[in-house]
């Protein structure tokens, strides 16, 4: 499959379709790829619970000329205008822009601790997908821990689905939290939404300054032991959802060559990125919620379409957003003690099996990965780099493709293309013309 865009979007949650959105409603020819079937992304996932802005932000694109490339995965960047992507069902793709959108989202980070990989210890966002998919959890015994709003969305939305919410620990002291809904002042929307999730789990203990210190149970979850100041005890559950905030995936961002400050992408006023024609919104530059992600949406679609006056117009909105991010990203620090968690047995890397310690020793995640194989398995460090990023201050220093794992017959593919187009240079051209294309 080869397709050809004036704007391809990469990513199918809030901030990619209002991009999509944006720019084809300003007459250009636009593709959006995603890997899940349906768009929406995990915020706006299906399960008769959809917001109002979510229902009216999808009407729009399935009204749209958008072309909607659902389950295909981007796993190369070979050249300057093209993709490589993969389907679910082993067909590969090229797809070629002029401007390119990049909305990849984030997922969320894990701390390893004892019993952490434990079946029904899973991420308090994966949990509330598996519910939304149909897992029952009516009357069952759920503790809920980490940091961020994401814990409370999700408390309420398992509640409502028949949950007994056992706990919700937030790791962030009580200080931090108060300090945090003061700046929230001036977006009453956003503190009516967080009073409403607080009024839903009622009955459910709500603690600060605590976290999971070890999961414990036989063949599956049983009970964790919470820490609070100098306080333990063990609270009996059976399913635990853990997260402690969100980490962008920039991945792709960085193999297109993109600039990365402080582990976000580096943008302008126009969500352009440092490599001309290439935009990036959402998650990748800010953890900063479902409205700034789409506002930024609405302003790279405009831009990568040639409207920027109406691009200016929304950045001056966003410059007014970026407040909460800030106060976001505070609140969500990680407090030094949650480094003592795992002890020397605690599989750090889940995917290679790599205990906390097999790391002691190194020095860098590449030493750590080229002596242990840390970070070299399916997920390809996606769980592991982040969390020895805070446990050692690891950084994960360079990124190949494919990004993700790709069949053989994928890349076998993708190298055939790039041949051809490495041998279509016409006659007599100039040897920029050769050097540009190889």
């Amino acid at each position: 499959m080869k397709d050809s865009f004036d704007i391809l979007v990469v990513g199918a949650g809030p901030a990619g379709i209002a991009a999509a959105v944006s720019a084809a409603a300003c007459g250009k020819r636009v593709g959006l790829v995603d890997d899940n079937p349906a768009a929406g992304g995990q915020i706006w996932r299906s399960g008769g619970e959809v917001p109002d802005d979510a229902q009216r932000w999808i009407a729009m694109l399935e009204a749209s000329s958008v072309a909607r490339l659902q389950g295909w995965r981007v796993f190369d960047a070979p050249r300057s205008g093209v993709l490589h992507a993969e389907r679910g069902d082993g067909e590969c793709g090229e797809l070629c822009y002029k401007n390119l959108i990049l909305a990849t989202g984030a997922r969320e980070r894990f701390l390893p601790f004892p019993g952490w990989t434990l079946p029904n210890v899973m991420g308090a966002g994966g949990l509330d997908a598996l519910v939304r998919g149909g897992v029952p959890i009516a009357g069952k015994r759920v503790v809920v821990a980490g940091t961020g709003p994401l814990l409370l969305a999700v408390a309420a939305h398992l509640k409502r689905h028949g949950a007994r919410i056992v706990a919700v620990c937030e790791q962030a002291p009580l200080s931090r939290l108060v300090r945090f809904a003061s700046r929230l002042l001036g977006e009453p929307a956003k503190l009516r939404q967080g009073a409403e999730y607080r009024i839903a789990i009622r009955g459910a203990r709500y603690l600060t300054g605590c976290w999971i210190v070890a999961a414990h149970g036989r063949d599956r979850v049983e009970s964790v032991r919470l820490r609070q100041g100098s306080k333990q005890w063990d609270v009996a559950c059976d399913f635990v959802g853990c997260g402690f905030h969100l980490v962008p995936n920039i991945e792709l961002p960085a193999l297109l060559g993109c600039r990365i400050d402080h582990g976000f992408v580096s943008v302008d006023d126009s969500m352009q990125t440092s490599v001309p024609g290439v935009y990036c919104v959402g998650e990748p530059t800010g953890i900063g919620g479902v409205e700034l992600a789409v506002l930024e949406g609405e302003i790279a679609g405009r831009a990568a379409a040639g409207r920027a006056d109406e691009a200016r117009k929304h950045a001056q909105r966003r410059r007014g957003k970026l407040g909460f991010l800030r106060a976001l990203q505070e609140v969500c620090t990680l407090d030094p003690q949650l480094r003592s968690l795992p002890t020397a047995d605690t599989r750090i890397c889940r995917c290679e099996d790599v205990r906390l310690v097999s790391l002691d020793g190194h020095n860098t995640w590449r030493d750590a990965k080229l002596q242990t194989r840390c970070g070299m398995g399916p997920c390809q460090g996606r769980v592991c780099g982040p969390a020895t990023e805070f446990l050692f201050g690891w950084r994960v220093e360079s990124v190949r493709p494919p990004i993700f794992p790709a069949l053989v017959s994928s890349l076998g593919s993708a190298c055939e293309a790039d041949g051809l187009q490495q041998n279509s240079a016409p006659q007599g051209a100039s040897p920029a013309f050769e050097k540009e294309t190889l």
